[in-house]
């Protein structure tokens, strides 16, 4: 069966938290409680099998990366901009998107080689600063929490690399996809530690759940 402690499994509170929640329900776990409108931030479903805690988005791999949780899932580009150190045995299929370089309507196939002091406003700057420079290009790299479709039209940069899903808010700002830089989806992510310690656990969970989410890839 399993130890003393259940294994612990951070979730997002963002976007994800509704199909993780799904998956783990699909899986044959009770999350009635977890479901219900109390504060804890951490509760164990009835079997004793699993403890899940709730987290923001870019917290979720600090507390699997620091072994707070066993296990954990986040966004691919959580992943990419944080550098978590550790194990991704699963794309779940969930969360799909992607993050994208955008430039204004006026110039959306502008030489970025030939351009000289480019300013890229993004939320995610560690990405965005491996992208250019794999690319062998240089930029400078504003850092912003939110609304960054604004960047461009305030004169703050020349373009942008945020995440998209329809398009739509790019559109409404006069904004239009230049590259793709990165395909995101959710990940099941494990501690290394963990990994090691509690083995067949979570080698169980990890089939249990793959045996749910291959299916619907391929649907």
């Amino acid at each position: 069966m399993n130890d003393s402690q259940p294994l612990t499994l951070a979730l997002s509170k963002g976007k994800l938290l509704e199909p993780s929640l799904q998956l783990f329900e699909k899986v044959g776990y009770d999350l009635t409680a977890l479901r219900s409108k109390s504060r804890r931030l951490m509760m164990d479903e009835p079997q004793g099998q699993l403890r899940f805690l709730s987290a923001k988005g870019p917290d979720v791999p600090v507390y699997v990366e620091h072994g707070v949780a066993d296990l954990g899932i986040a966004g691919r580009d959580v992943l990419e901009e944080t550098g978590a150190d550790v194990l991704v045995p699963l794309f779940l299929g969930f969360g799909q998107c992607r993050m994208v370089l955008a430039a204004p309507q006026s110039r959306p196939h502008q030489d970025l080689r030939l351009a000289h002091d480019l300013r890229v406003a993004t939320k995610y700057p560690a990405i965005t600063q491996r992208w250019f420079r794999r690319q062998g290009l240089s930029a400078q790299i504003v850092g912003l929490g939110g609304s960054i479709e604004l960047a461009p039209e305030a004169g703050l940069a020349d373009i942008i690399v945020d995440i998209v899903e329809t398009g739509r808010t790019l559109h409404e700002n006069n904004l239009v996809e230049a590259e793709t830089i990165l395909n995101i989806e959710a990940c099941l992510i494990v501690n290394r530690a963990s990994h090691k310690l509690r083995l067949n656990e979570i080698n169980r969970l990890i089939s249990k759940i793959a045996a749910v989410v291959a299916p619907e890839r391929k649907s």
